[in-house]
C-alpha cells in the first residue's frame, strides 16, 4: 500500500457552470435520486425537464415544485443531457424508449454504472456517457443542498465523444451540490464493483446479519429483547457516527478502555478469516458478473427469492421490538413527519 494519497478531489472552483449554460437536462425518474437531482439543478439555474410515464404518481409532485414534466421520450428529445435515474432494473426498458432521441453531442448520464458495466445498456457511439454519483441517499442530497452544504460524490467518463465530458460532469456535480463537499473521479467498473461489494459484504448485508446474530445470541441466552435491541441495533448509529466523523481512531478514542480492549481482542475472532474468504467470494461474483446475472434472472422470474427474503427480514423479531421501542422515545414524534416525506420520495418512480 502506498503512503501517498494520489486521488484528486474536485471542489466548486474546479467546476465551470458555463458547461451547462444553454443546455437542458432531462432527469428520468423522480424517486430518491431523481427528485434531488432535478430540484437541485433547477435551484442552481439549470433548465430541467423531468421524464415520467403518463401514469406516474410522481408527476403531480414534480409539477407542484415548479418543474416541467414530460414523458421520458419527450424529455430526452428536448435535452442535451439525459440523466437516467430510474431503478437499475427499469433502465434498459427506459433506454429503449429514449435511445432514438439521443442526438450527436448529447450526453447519456447515470448515477450508477450497473447497466453499462454488465452490458444491459449499449449506448450509441455518438454520445458522451458519464456518471455523477452522490454517495448518499437522494433525500440527503436535497437536504444538504438546501442547507448550503454538500454531499460527496463520484464522477466517471465512459465515452468522451465531445472532448468535454469530464468538465460537463463536474458542472453537473456542482449543480446538485456535490462539489461543495468534494468529488472524486473513478471509472464505471470501479464504481460498480466496489459499490456492489460494499453493499453486500458490509453496508447492507454484513451489518444487518451481524446485528441480527448479535440480537439472537443475547435473546437466546435469556436477556430481554429490549436490551438486546439497544446493544446490537440502537447503539450502532453512535459508533458509526464516530467512525464517519473521524475514522476508526476517533471511535476507539471515544469509547471506554474496556470497550476498546474487548473490541480489539474479540472483533477479529468473530469476523474472522472465514468471513474474509466469503467476502472474497462475493467480490469474485461481482467482478465476474455472476451476481449481476443472478439479479437480472431474479427480476425476469418475477422476484420470487427477493420477495421471500424481504418478507422474512420484515418478520424478524428485532423489527417488532425496535418499532415499539422507537415509538416510546422523544425523538420519534419529531422525526416521523420528515421520515414519511422521505419514504414517499424513495418509493416514487
Amino acid at each position: 500500500m502506498t503512503d501517498e494519497f494520489t486521488t484528486e478531489v474536485y471542489y466548486d472552483d474546479d467546476a465551470d457552470e458555463a458547461q451547462l449554460a444553454d443546455k437542458t437536462v432531462a432527469v428520468l425518474g423522480y424517486g430518491s435520486q431523481g427528485h434531488a437531482h432535478a430540484l437541485n439543478l433547477h435551484d442552481s439555474g439549470v433548465d430541467v425537464v423531468v421524464g415520467l410515464r403518463e401514469s406516474s404518481s410522481s408527476r403531480a409532485a414534480a409539477e407542484d415544485e415548479g418543474l416541467t414534466v414530460a414523458t421520458p421520450s419527450e424529455a430526452a428529445a428536448q435535452a442535451d443531457i439525459v440523466s437516467v435515474l430510474v431503478p437499475d432494473t427499469v433502465q434498459p426498458a427506459v433506454f429503449e424508449e429514449i435511445v432514438d432521441e439521443l442526438d450527436e453531442g448529447d450526453t447519456l448520464q447515470f448515477a450508477h454504472g450497473f447497466n453499462i458495466q454488465y452490458n444491459q445498456i449499449q449506448p450509441p457511439e455518438h454520445v458522451d456517457v458519464t456518471m455523477v454519483a452522490p454517495k448518499s441517499p437522494g433525500h440527503l442530497v436535497r437536504r444538504n443542498y438546501e442547507k448550503d452544504q454538500g454531499t460527496p460524490g463520484l464522477i466517471a467518463v465512459y465515452q468522451n465523444v465531445s472532448g468535454d465530458a469530464k468538465d460537463e460532469a463536474l458542472a453537473y456535480a456542482k449543480g446538485i451540490g456535490c462539489t461543495r463537499a468534494g468529488v472524486i473521479e473513478t471509472t464505471f467498473q470501479e464504481e460498480v464493483e466496489t459499490d456492489l461489494f460494499g453493499e453486500q459484504a458490509v453496508l447492507c448485508g454484513g451489518v444487518t446479519s451481524l446485528v441480527k446474530h448479535g440480537y439472537e445470541t443475547l435473546v437466546d441466552a435469556g436477556y430481554s429483547p429490549e436490551m438486546a435491541y439497544f446493544e446490537c441495533m440502537n447503539e450502532l448509529k453512535l459508533i458509526v457516527d464516530l467512525m464517519y466523523e473521524g475514522g476508526l481512531g476517533e471511535m476507539w478514542d471515544s469509547v471506554s478502555d474496556t470497550a476498546e480492549y474487548g473490541g480489539l481482542t474479540k472483533g477479529d475472532d468473530i469476523v474472522d478469516d472465514h468471513a474474509r474468504e466469503k467476502m472474497e467470494e462475493a467480490l469474485e461474483d461481482v467482478q465476474s458478473g455472476r451476481f449481476a446475472q443472478e439479479w437480472i434472472t431474479e427480476n425476469q422470474a418475477g422476484r420470487p427469492s427477493y420477495t421471500q427474503l424481504r418478507q422474512a427480514e420484515k418478520n424478524h423479531e428485532i423489527e417488532d421490538v425496535g418499532e415499539k421501542l422507537r415509538d416510546l422515545f422523544a425523538w420519534a414524534e419529531e422525526d416521523s413527519e420528515s421520515e414519511d416525506d422521505e419514504q414517499t420520495r424513495v418509493n416514487a418512480d
